[in-house]
């Protein structure tokens, strides 16, 4: 575990929503019978043009495909040939207002501007642009040799940008996600904790089960020691991003593979078949533990590969991203509701600090939370065309934190058209509120109360959940999910103890006050033999 510790410093807590940028559709439909219709995304800003929300408002016009010119000088195109039509041109030589005004002045009603490169969001120049009546808009290049072979010369073209919906459904497949690991890690933390008790009873057995545990308990100490270093990291990642982004990648493809080897372990445990083993020095191994520790670091190593692959890469990164939640919860214990509090509470604080604060004290206002998340851009150049280029190639500013649960926008808008937006939830919103749970889980199985901590610190955290959810839509912006979870979740816990008049012992702990007097005992028993054996002899 003392090396997913770096990782966790990268981000704790982090729900984003995708920034939007100035994206519309082009709605292209040709001349058969019945016509075939297809969209295709465009880059516009709509602070020089605006644009209609839907198809009932928009105006279709014929498409003229000049991609053989740059438009540049109104000698390049014939005379009468642009009017009252959509004009596509390659972009390059001259400005996007050059090319506009030429446009225009020859009658074009919609001017498209192939491009090749990578689109990226139109600077903003509006007092240029004033002239300028018809819309310009950037287009692939590719989607207009594509548009030309699926639905052949004669093509119809309308612009229009929806709006984006403010409820997409992959937050209720995150929702799901989160759930699902909270419970999960709290009911096998339950289940470890069950069979420590079963070990106590026999002192031989306590101590194969001691040597087996790779339990660690944190301390109130080392709570606010963790919470520092959570926060010099996140810093060094903002200023050292570049470089310290490749460590991160490093330590969650070894850390989550060990902890999906741990959580399938656990599973292949109960299956009573294939336990053939081989020798290997003075111990012996288990066969399919060894297929499954193969099988594990090559899930890692295929992520590591193409983790950049964004149509399928996800999926992975989700299954590792969860096993190593549940080992997290399952392997860090708090050893009181004392330690979950100042562990909650602070990382509260260092959540809201990070998202809220931190745009007053940075230069370019932006938040250190949501720059890290995000991943900083690096250099962008701005050309003679109003563009800001992005480089088509790979480089580390472009690299993003493996730290996040990842799901792609379902609902049908020009974002997923352009480009495929996530949702996202930082492993922290998980592991933190997960903690608890396991405290709660494990305290109902030493006081045997029927699973009521555990059950409703679940609730509260699904409930938390659902408020970060409708905060996020209200907002429209990203939201430090601990915010809503922290409250929730330790007061449902504390209300729960209250009402139980348990509250005492839930703050102190019991479970580790046994253990402590069982320790005491069995060395006392210990003593006794070692001064009885002498006699005996």
């Amino acid at each position: 575990m003392g090396a997913a510790g770096p990782l966790w410093a990268a981000l704790w807590g982090l729900l984003l929503a995708p920034v939007a940028a100035d994206e519309g559709i082009l709605h292209a439909s040709g001349d058969g019978v019945p016509p075939a219709t297809k969209d295709y995304c465009i880059i516009y800003n709509s602070n020089w043009t605006s644009l209609p929300k839907s198809l009932d408002n928009a105006t279709f016009r014929a498409l003229e495909n000049l991609t053989s010119t740059v438009l540049c000088n109104s000698s390049e195109a014939p005379s009468g040939l642009m009017k009252d039509k959509a004009v596509v041109v390659m972009r390059g030589n001259c400005t996007f207002l050059e090319k506009a005004r030429i446009a225009q002045s020859l009658g074009a009603a919609m001017l498209l501007i192939a491009s090749k490169p990578r689109l990226s969001p139109i600077s903003d120049n509006k007092t240029d642009f004033e002239d300028v009546t018809i819309p310009v808009a950037l287009i692939r290049y590719n989607d207009i040799v594509d548009m030309q072979l699926t639905l052949g010369n004669k093509v119809n073209v309308t612009l229009y940008s929806p709006p984006l919906p403010e409820f997409d459904c992959s937050m209720v497949v995150i929702f799901l996600i989160a759930v699902f690991t909270v419970a999960l890690g709290g009911y096998w933390s339950g289940v470890a904790e069950l069979e420590n008790l079963k070990a106590i009873a026999s002192p031989g057995e306590r101590e194969t089960r001691r040597k087996k545990e790779e339990n660690v308990t944190f301390t109130p100490v080392t709570v606010i020691l963790f919470v520092v270093i959570c926060c010099v990291m996140l810093v060094l990642l903002y200023f050292f991003y570049k470089w310290l982004v490749y460590v991160i990648i490093a330590v969650f493809c070894l850390a989550s593979a060990m902890s999906l080897y741990n959580c399938l372990a656990a599973l292949i445990g109960e299956i009573p078949f294939g336990q053939c083993r081989i020798a290997c020095g003075n111990k012996s191994i288990e066969v399919r533990l060894v297929f499954l520790a193969v099988f594990c670091i090559a899930a890692a190593v295929v992520w590591a590969v193409f983790r950049n692959e964004d149509r399928w890469a996800w999926i992975l990164q989700d299954i590792l991203g969860v096993a190593f939640c549940l080992n997290f919860i399952k392997t860090l214990k708090m050893p009181n509701f004392k330690s979950c509090v100042i562990l909650l509470g602070l990382l509260l604080l260092y959540d809201v600090f990070f998202v809220f604060i931190t745009p007053f004290i940075t230069k370019n206002g932006a938040s250190i939370m949501v720059e890290v998340a995000a991943g900083p851009f690096g250099n962008s150049e701005k050309n003679d065309g109003n563009l800001v280029e992005v480089p088509t190639e790979r480089s580390a500013p472009h690299e993003k934190l493996p730290v996040v649960i990842r799901v792609p926008r379902l609902d049908y808008s020009a974002s997923t058209l352009c480009d495929l937006p996530f949702s996202l939830l930082g492993f922290g919103d998980i592991i933190v509120p997960g903690l608890l749970v396991a405290y709660c889980r494990r305290f109902d199985v030493q006081t045997s109360s029927s699973s009521i901590y555990y059950i409703s610190c679940t609730i509260a955290y699904a409930i938390g959940m659902v408020l970060t959810f409708v905060v996020l839509a209200l907002m429209k912006m990203g939201q430090p999910a601990l915010l809503y979870l922290v409250p929730c979740t330790l007061i449902t816990s504390s209300l729960i103890a209250w009402k139980r008049k348990e509250m005492k012992k839930f703050w102190k702990g019991s479970n580790y006050q046994m253990m402590e007097h069982l320790d005491y005992t069995g060395n006392e028993e210990s003593t006794a033999s070692a001064s009885e054996q002498p006699g005996g002899q």
